[in-house]
């Protein structure tokens, strides 16, 4: 019976998002509520868990999230973004402009929100496929690839940060095999999927062809802005190899620790950001800080969905709901890897949003963490791979590249929907892959 009433849950959190249209965030309250008073708490109890869950979730995330958004708005702003798309461009040539395109996306992704990353480099995709007069998709869909893939598996973004920290998952493997697990991924998604949509035509509206007016003789170093864009990235890794080949007693051991923490390493990213794309540009601290504020800004809605996500799992936990999955769960012959993965895609195709699906899903698995074998650091894998599932016309991102490309619904599904699912996919066989030598 309270297996019934989780579901029902669930299919309530996907009617209420895409039936009635209500935010993520309120929709995680009023199931919360739902199925606290369905499993017997009092309103009481209920919202005392709802503040509980989304307290405990925010509060190693906030910095996180928060530094993370203003480290993409300074590489976004600066235009460190687009040197180091030209860079790449010019280094790796013609014939392998693809490559060129999905590092550039890789390198970006990792700092910036995927819907920052996408409207900042998607004119640069347009300006490249123009001057070499190659297909848009030919181009596009490889970068985009790799934009999904740090979205769905890489910190600091929203579904991996908090379900690492759900997961009590150690953050520096987490980067590290997430690191592992993109690039077969990124290559096989980006390029085979390129090479399939090809063939589709589209032609994109004026006014999205160039929004970046930075000139060329104005941007930032390469160096420094892959640097910059990075150092999180190599702050966290140095840390994490640091255990595993320095005493913990030694100075140098004990000072990566301490810079890889991962909101300190955020903390360092954007001090230096800070100063090497904004200060010593001639830029003044206050225009820099009503920049960060409005980074901070856009991602509210997403730190609020993820609060009541960690809601929706305290409220598991206090009705005993969380220890009946479990058992139940348990007793399926599955691997975890895959069930975690079949759940985030199935609430992923339902519900749209990749966020709600992978925090969602995290709630549900969270049972089987107790006295499994299966590494945390995969199952945060897992879930950010179903979270990327088979995007639609209920996903805000779909619209956002169907409207910038200019397809018709039919040619989105075509080469979007087909990439996103690609990806999932992929990303799952290579965690299973990676699952045998961990």
């Amino acid at each position: 019976m309270t297996i019934a009433i989780v579901v029902a849950a669930v299919i309530l959190l996907f009617l209420l998002i895409s039936l009635f249209k209500i935010n993520g965030f309120i929709s995680f309250i009023l199931v919360c509520i739902f199925l606290g008073i369905t499993l017997q708490l009092d309103l009481s109890t209920t919202v005392a868990a709802i503040k509980t869950g989304m307290g405990n979730t925010l509060g190693g995330l906030v910095l996180i999230l928060g530094l993370g958004a203003m480290l993409g708005k300074i590489v976004a702003d600066s235009g460190a973004a687009k040197q180091i798309t030209n860079t790449l461009v010019k280094s790796f040539g013609l014939k392998n402009v693809q490559w060129a395109v999905m590092i550039a996306g890789f390198i970006v992704g990792i700092p910036m929100f995927y819907t920052v990353g996408f409207v900042i480099l998607i004119p640069l995709v347009f300006t490249i496929a123009a001057t070499l007069n190659l297909p848009l998709l030919y181009i596009g869909i490889p970068m985009l690839a790799s934009l999904s893939v740090t979205h769905g598996f890489l910190p600091p973004h929203p579904a991996p940060t908090a379900l690492a920290d759900m997961f009590n998952a150690d953050f520096g493997k987490t980067m590290l095999y997430g690191l592992i697990v993109s690039v077969p991924t990124i290559l096989i998604s980006g390029l085979g999927v390129s090479k399939i949509s090809s063939s589709i035509v589209s032609k994109p509206l004026k006014e999205f062809l160039g929004t970046d007016h930075i000139p060329d003789d104005q941007l930032p170093s390469a160096g420094l802005s892959i640097f910059i864009a990075l150092l999180p990235v190599i702050l966290i890794g140095l840390s994490a190899l640091s255990k595993i080949y320095l005493p913990e007693e030694s100075g140098i051991s004990q000072f990566l620790h301490a810079i890889g923490i991962p909101s300190i390493a955020m903390l360092i990213a954007v001090m230096a950001g800070l100063f090497f794309l904004g200060i010593r540009k001639g830029k003044k601290m206050d225009n820099l800080m009503k920049s960060s504020a409005k980074a901070i800004s856009s991602i509210t809605m997403v730190m609020l969905i993820i609060a009541g996500a960690g809601a929706f799992k305290q409220v598991l936990i206090e009705t005993g709901a969380a220890d009946d999955i479990g058992a139940a769960l348990s007793q399926l012959q599955i691997s975890p890897i895959v069930l975690a993965w079949l759940t985030a895609a199935i609430i992923r195709v339902c519900v749209g949003s990749a966020t709600v699906a992978g925090m969602t899903a995290g709630g549900i698995m969270l049972p089987l963490l107790t006295g499994g074998t299966t590494p945390p650091e995969l199952l945060v894998l897992a879930v950010g791979a179903g979270s990327i599932m088979a995007s639609h016309v209920n996903d805000g991102g779909f619209w956002l590249f169907k409207e910038y490309f200019n397809l018709s619904i039919k040619d989105t599904l075509r080469s979007w929907t087909l990439m996103e699912s690609s990806i999932s996919i992929i990303g799952l066989l290579m965690i299973l892959l990676l699952s045998v030598f961990v």
